[in-house]
């Protein structure tokens, strides 16, 4: 047998080697860590299904932002939980709304170290659960949705946020946003939009985390699992109407799509490594299935390996730690 003369184990020999070729590298300030506040708490309030997840109190968060800050990462994505709910969502669009003076906080505290980036939703607001305005017979009413948005919009950068998140999968949301923010002077608030976000069934824990009223699901609006052309249809009409960054959600089921989404369009992209995503991982490792911190590292490299230039994670501060060693 003639000894391979081409021999790629040369390039795995040791730690200081593979470091040296990788390919890949995930950095802290590429990671947004999500955090959800409480109105009407003293104290953090675990979410079961997320271990190490919690709701915040809003002294609370501001500790959070600080560790966040100190760890280097890239931003926060803010989520509120207000006490009471209307059909509406008014709550997301009042000023003393608990996300929107979350967001003042935050911005007050470490807005000079941190990118401050806010849900732009009415799920968490609505007693229906639902991610718009309701028409009699149930459905959700897009334009009407719209509309809210763009209130929404406005309250959260008179807040002084440095960016939205609109994440409610309605159709035009990116534009009426965009012009919301220009026609009131907020030209340099950025858009992280959620341009392919799908009907998953890996959402789950995040309901518990928001402390959702929906029952049902949302797939007469959020993408099906089955499309990957429709998520780079839904990016690309995101950046004609003025997104700033597209997103991916989730993103461990849809490496393909964030490799196709980067593929077309020269923005960068985001993907959102879910609540489901997470809890799998902390289960396995829970029960010794698996090992914890290097499927956490591995995780977070497979997503920018698919193309992601930006990862929303609830494992950002740790994976700071982790990939500091």
């Amino acid at each position: 047998m003639t000894p391979p003369v081409v021999r790629p184990r040369r390039l795995r020999t040791t730690p200081a080697l593979r470091r040296m070729v990788a390919e890949t590298a995930v950095r802290p300030g590429q990671l947004v860590l999500p955090l959800f506040v409480r109105e009407g708490i003293s104290a953090p309030v675990p979410v079961s299904s997320m271990p190490g997840v919690v709701q915040h109190s809003r002294s609370s968060l501001l500790k959070a932002a600080h560790e966040a800050a100190s760890l280097g990462l890239g931003g926060l994505m803010l989520f509120g939980i207000p006490e009471s709910k209307d059909a509406t969502g008014s709550g997301g669009i009042d000023p003393a709304g608990i996300l929107n003076l979350a967001i003042t906080d935050v911005v007050a505290e470490v807005g000079d170290a941190l990118t401050v980036m806010s849900d732009l939703c009415l799920d968490e607001f609505t007693d229906h659960g639902h991610c718009g305005v309701l028409t009699p017979d149930g459905r959700v009413d897009n334009d009407r949705t719209l509309a809210a948005y763009a209130q929404m919009a406005l309250a959260q950068a008179e807040s002084g946020v440095d960016m939205v998140g609109p994440s409610g999968m309605m159709d035009g949301q990116v534009g009426v946003v965009r012009a919301a923010l220009d026609a009131a002077e907020h030209q340099d608030v950025g858009i992280l939009a959620y341009s392919a976000k799908y009907a998953s069934a890996f959402f789950g824990p995040f309901r518990e985390a928001v402390s959702s009223s929906l029952i049902g699901d949302r797939r007469t609006y959020q993408q099906d699992p089955a499309n990957a052309l429709e998520g780079v249809r839904e990016a690309l009409l995101d950046v004609e109407q003025g997104a700033d960054v597209v997103m991916v959600k989730p993103a461990l089921g849809y490496l393909d799509v964030i490799r196709r989404v980067r593929d077309a369009v020269t923005v960068p992209v985001a993907a959102y490594n879910v609540s489901g995503e997470y809890a799998m991982v902390e289960a396995a490792a829970a029960n010794g299935w698996i090992d914890r911190e290097p499927a956490i590292v591995e995780a977070l490299t497979s997503i920018h390996r698919a193309g992601a230039d930006v990862i929303l994670t609830y494992w950002a501060a740790e994976a700071a730690r982790l990939l500091d060693r």
